[in-house]
């Protein structure tokens, strides 16, 4: 006679935590980061406005990487320069949210890291440049202005926003 074991469910193998200790955390999650759709957003209604958005986009790629395309109205300043340049730079009654390539590159992590052992407040940009472009919103290259139709794999096809 042969036994079976019972199948492990792969995603209860660990249980979810209790409401409180998950909303707990993805509350600190959200202070810690922005979505490539909320500063697109923020931007915008800033630019339509008149109005100062509340924060400063950073850049924290090298001059190659800036060059090669960045998103309209970012401060650039590369994260092996943040120790000698931020203070001179930014506001630190100003929330800046970094963004570097994308999520498979942490140096928008670093940046924030650095920020914020400066006494600066920060986010990170989720997604970078990365799914800035893909999401098809505007950016600048060396070369000038550049827009790409939205990835339907990362936007929405036919809604201005995801509904999230």
């Amino acid at each position: 006679m042969t036994t079976t074991s019972p199948q492990v469910n792969p995603v209860l193998r660990v249980p979810p935590a209790a409401p409180a200790v998950a909303a707990a955390h993805f509350s600190a999650s959200l202070a810690f980061h922005a979505d490539v759709s909320d500063v697109a957003a923020a931007l915008a209604g800033a630019r339509a406005t008149g109005a100062d958005p509340g924060f400063v986009l950073l850049d924290s790629r090298s001059t190659e990487s800036w060059d090669q395309g960045h998103v309209p109205g970012a401060v650039h300043l590369p994260t092996a320069l943040i120790a000698e340049q931020a203070e001179r730079l930014l506001d630190k009654a100003v929330p800046v949210v970094t963004y570097c390539w994308g999520p498979g590159c942490n140096g928008a992590t670093r940046a924030a890291l650095a920020l914020a052992e400066r006494g600066f407040r920060v986010k990170e940009m989720l997604g970078g440049f990365e799914y800035w472009v893909r999401e098809g919103f505007a950016y600048e290259t060396w070369e000038g202005p550049g827009q790409r139709a939205a990835d339907p794999l990362t936007a929405p096809a036919d809604a201005e926003d995801c509904g999230c």
